[in-house]
């Protein structure tokens, strides 16, 4: 009796994931859910970017800013096979934005945490992507979804510089990581102070206006 008790559980798993297997390879097979994926692969790298920030090591904060960049690519990577097969969906121009945000204010966060980056700006950072993000659910009640505009996009390429220099925060390629990075934070935050009023702008025009 004691041996099947204990084969009970391994054969559970292994039909769990084989059953998870033949589930992924389905959806990896169909082109039109490839860019969501790479958009959801962003949002679970957070927590992975989150635990490697706590070792403040210069091979591992160098192996997190590469995971950051990755995820940059994937950012436009999903857009490019949204666009080029027709994939387009609402799902994904509500996601897109979401995860950038997950990833970004994760990192910048944590940073603050280890006093790479200025607590203030940081602050104002989330409070005006929160804001965006309610201004986007609230166009959505409405039947409207309110896409990123080129403005933004230059934003987050911005704070993806500003945060992969501050993670990798030592001298890299003979320059000072920790210098660009504050350099391009200011850079940043200027774009995301600037987008963050047009948003409000144009999104209470466009309610205000039905």
């Amino acid at each position: 009796m004691a041996p099947n008790s204990n084969r009970s559980p391994i054969i559970s798993l292994t039909a769990f994931f084989s059953s998870l297997f033949i589930r992924l390879k389905a959806v990896l097979a169909e082109p039109s859910n490839l860019p969501n994926l790479l958009t959801l692969s962003r949002i679970l790298a957070v927590p992975l970017v989150i635990v490697l920030l706590y070792f403040d090591n210069r091979w591992i904060n160098i192996l997190t800013a590469l995971l950051v960049v990755m995820a940059a690519i994937t950012d436009g990577l999903d857009g490019y096979l949204a666009r080029k097969y027709g994939h387009e969906s609402t799902l994904g121009k509500l996601l897109d934005p979401l995860a950038d945000k997950l990833l970004l204010l994760s990192a910048l966060v944590m940073l603050v945490y280890l006093q790479r980056a200025p607590a203030w700006i940081v602050c104002l950072i989330v409070c005006r992507e929160t804001a965006v993000t309610g201004l986007r659910a609230m166009a959505v009640e409405k039947g409207k979804v309110i896409g990123a505009s080129s403005m933004a996009k230059y934003k987050t390429t911005f704070q993806i510089v500003a945060v992969v220099c501050l993670i990798i925060h030592y001298p890299f390629l003979w320059a000072d990581a920790h210098a660009v990075g504050l350099f391009f934070l200011w850079v940043a935050f200027i774009y995301t102070m600037w987008t963050g009023y047009t948003y409000f702008r144009e999104t209470f025009t466009l309610l205000l206006h039905e």
